[in-house]
């Protein structure tokens, strides 16, 4: 166990030297299989690693559904979401923050990447919120909040990986987010209200449009509807796998961008360029994670961690709750991907030794990721918002998300308490 605990130093070491979590964690990795293990298996074991990452079908999904992501947000989709939200919400107090998380929650359910969804809104509703006069601190909190829906709402790239890293059935967990992630939105929706309801100067009402114009509205999103069908339709449907969804996916998104002539040739590189930036990132991530893995299965920490954890007498679901715990404060402090990939290794195996559900265990990890992501002072989409809005300071960001980081804690315990919201629907496919 002493030489995992060694390893975790090390990396934090190295981070506090700047070091990339990434480049950090298969370094030590690396180096620990190396002195445990001997030379020529580390070596082995590392380039295997990197070649079944690198030619895995299934990780194929991931540059794919990026690149949806990437041609939706090129095609405006998310322009027709944020009005026709607008047009049914807009005229009550707050409307407008109501109308963003709306949008935040159908822009995900095509989108996947909550930093997308958070940069994408930040463009499209913050000049309307600060046009009617809406204060910086709710504007930019709402954004942060609603762009984290982005990956609870499938497709979510995050339970790709989650689903690849411990062989979950991914087409469950996309399922098993759709009630939480719909929950999640309610929430922020009534928190919005009671945030409103204190400082209604804050949030004042926006225009009242006609029926006649809201469903003209509604027919203009139909395009994120006939994505949302093909993609989770299909999947669901058992028509196609993941794989072959984010295909479809990726290019409906490119035929509505070439549609709308929003894809030129000079367009069309720069997304390339994005989705191949973005998936070396998390490649080089997954890469890295797998190699420290590799590492801690090869030393006794599981086991031993485990025995300790048996003899703390605690009930299963208190473990669970621990380890959420855990997941919180270091979303804190850590990137939130590379905070799960560093962990799932250790609980995992406790979590399916207990007996629960890797699906839901699955669910309440994307919940942490989202507390991660907005959580000060390494949030993220704080910084995103903040790169974007470089005239809103982090300190009134920060100010405008804790009531919704709040939200987000009383989600992760709902669901905690209560397995069945993510686990009905999953059941179904059954």
């Amino acid at each position: 166990m002493i030489e995992a605990l060694i390893g975790f130093a090390a990396i934090f070491g190295l981070a506090l030297l700047r070091v990339p979590l990434a480049f950090s964690m298969g370094l030590v990795g690396l180096v620990g299989i190396g002195l445990t293990r001997g030379w020529m298996p580390a070596v082995a074991s590392t380039a295997q690693v990197v070649y079944e990452t690198g030619f895995a079908y299934t990780l194929s999904v991931i540059p794919l559904f990026i690149l949806m992501g990437n041609f939706v947000a090129r095609a405006g989709l998310a322009h027709e979401l944020f009005h026709a939200a607008y047009t049914f919400i807009g005229h009550r107090r707050g409307g407008l923050a109501h109308a963003t998380i709306a949008a935040c929650a159908g822009f995900g359910a095509i989108c996947g990447s909550s930093i997308a969804t958070a940069a994408t809104m930040s463009k499209v509703a913050y000049p309307s919120m600060k046009k009617l006069g809406y204060s910086d601190a709710l504007s930019t909190g709402v954004i942060a909040a609603g762009g984290t829906l982005g990956i609870m709402i499938p497709p979510s790239t995050i339970m790709v990986i989650y689903g690849i890293i411990t062989e979950t059935h991914i087409g469950k967990l996309f399922a098993a987010g759709v009630i939480p992630g719909l929950m999640t939105a309610i929430l922020m929706m009534v928190a919005v209200v009671i945030m409103t309801s204190r400082d209604p100067e804050h949030a004042p009402a926006g225009e009242k449009f006609s029926w006649s114009q809201r469903w003209a509205a509604l027919r203009g999103i139909w395009g994120v509807l006939l994505l949302v069908v093909i993609v989770l339709g299909g999947i669901y449907g058992g028509f196609f796998t993941a794989t072959e969804g984010a295909g479809m996916g990726a290019m409906g998104a490119f035929l509505f961008a070439v549609a709308r002539g929003a894809l030129s040739f000079k367009a069309l590189f720069e997304v390339l360029v994005e989705s191949a930036r973005t998936t070396a990132m998390l490649f080089t991530l997954l890469i890295s994670a797998t190699i420290f893995a590799n590492f801690v299965n090869f030393t006794s920490m599981p086991m031993e961690l485990k025995e300790w954890i048996t003899h703390l007498g605690l009930s299963p679901i208190m473990i669970v709750g621990a380890m959420m715990l855990i997941y919180v404060i270091l979303g804190t402090v850590m990137e939130e991907l590379t905070m799960v990939l560093l962990t799932i290794p250790l609980f995992f195996p406790i979590v399916t030794q207990l007996g629960f559900d890797p699906v839901w265990f699955g669910v309440l990890i994307v919940m942490v990721i989202q507390i991660g992501l907005i959580s000060p002072p390494v949030g993220m989409n704080l910084f995103v918002i903040n790169t974007l809005l470089p005239k809103v300071g982090l300190g009134t960001i920060f100010r405008g998300v804790w009531p919704l980081v709040v939200v987000l804690i009383i989600c992760l315990g709902i669901l905690l308490a209560f397995p069945g919201l993510s686990l009905w629907l999953p059941s179904m496919m059954d």
